[in-house]
């Protein structure tokens, strides 16, 4: 009997040890925490805009993304400097004039051939400076700093063909090191009056990170543009689209060729005027080459200055892909290294994709 009752406490001990050790090995394992966030849906420094030239509303000139930026003047407390190479939008006229007389500093700089319209003019009657560029190239940015704080820019010029009738984008970024870059290239301009190859590209933050996001900024002349494009095409590894209104840049061109050749699908939508009318343009070579490119559908412009690379990285401003752009004309870019600010622009090119015409 001792040794039954022996064996059956053994017996017990010895279920209770692999009963504890079952417990212990299926316990599950914690899950690692990263240390990069995730971007989220809602990415609270930077919101993007595009104009919608098919809405049944957009020849009334209401309702458009000018609007937005409206809304934004109208916040300013301290300063609004516009660098733009046309406008005549009465609401932004309307906004600026407000912004002046509530005590808002208000500058601008603008190109010279431009200056003589009248919403310019009543600018000017108001008392806002303006500075034109008085040179052969192009004061062709298009941006605005506010507060010093926030910036601007895209393709938009400040007019109502521009904020209603053309394919055209609006981004707008909230950082203080993004915001001096462009106020120190205003500065240049407004209170120098350099312009073209005269101005130097010497943005203090070149590279700024945002949380968590990279984004780039460059200026030309002698910015670089060219160089930085041409370097990030030849780096993609899944796929390149892009919209463009002038596109007559060999270097830009060929590297797109060469990655089409390498059998990276390429696909892209350019002005039908700029293809039918611009001497140099990459259009049949693209073509030639195996590139998807197509005339834009609209009656509009295809204003859009648009390379998105790998689904990840979108490259966009004033700045057109042509040798005017890179060595004459004062221009900006930005380029954004996130996906969620690449899949908005993604969701556009497809777009004026559909209404593109072989």
């Amino acid at each position: 009997m001792k040794t039954a009752r022996n064996r059956i406490i053994v017996m017990l001990m010895v279920f209770c040890f692999l009963l504890v050790s079952c417990i212990i090995t299926t316990e599950p394992t914690p899950t690692p925490i990263s240390t990069t966030p995730p971007p989220g849906p809602d990415i609270r420094w930077l919101e993007i805009y595009f104009t919608n030239p098919t809405d049944p509303g957009a020849h009334n000139y209401q309702g458009g993304i000018d609007e937005d930026l409206v809304a934004a003047i109208d916040a300013a407390r301290l300063s609004v400097d516009v660098a733009i190479y046309n406008l005549n939008l009465w609401s932004i006229r309307d906004a600026l004039i407000n912004a002046q007389h509530r005590g808002v500093t208000v500058r601008m700089v603008m190109e010279s051939d431009n200056m003589d319209g009248e919403e310019v003019q009543q600018l000017l009657d108001a008392g806002i400076p303006i500075v034109g560029d008085q040179q052969e190239g192009l004061m062709h940015n298009k941006y605005v700093v506010i507060d010093r704080s926030e910036v601007w820019t895209g393709s938009m010029n400040l007019t109502t063909s521009g904020a209603y009738l053309d394919h055209n984008n609006l981004v707008h970024i909230r950082s203080n090191q993004l915001a001096e870059n462009y106020s120190t290239d205003f500065e240049q301009m407004f209170t120098d009056h350099l312009f073209g190859a005269e101005k130097q590209s010497n943005a203090p933050y070149p590279r700024v990170f945002i949380e968590g996001t990279t984004v780039e900024n460059y200026f030309s002349p002698d910015g670089g543009i060219e160089n930085r494009i041409v370097e990030l095409i030849r780096g993609a590894k899944k796929n390149i689209k892009f919209l463009a209104y002038s596109f007559t840049s060999d270097p830009i061109g060929q590297a797109m060729r060469d990655q089409a050749f390498f059998g990276i699908p390429i696909s892209g939508v350019m002005d039908k005027d700029q293809i039918n009318t611009n001497e140099g343009t990459e259009f049949d070579l693209l073509k030639q080459g195996g590139v998807d490119v197509r005339r834009d559908g609209i009656a509009g412009l295809m204003h859009h200055k648009l390379i998105l690379i790998d689904d990840s990285i979108v490259i966009t401003g004033s700045y057109n892909f042509s040798n005017s752009a890179e060595t004459r004309n004062d221009e900006n870019v930005i380029i954004l290294f996130n996906t969620e600010a690449a899949a908005r622009y993604l969701d556009e090119f497809w777009r004026v994709y559909a209404m593109a015409k072989p």
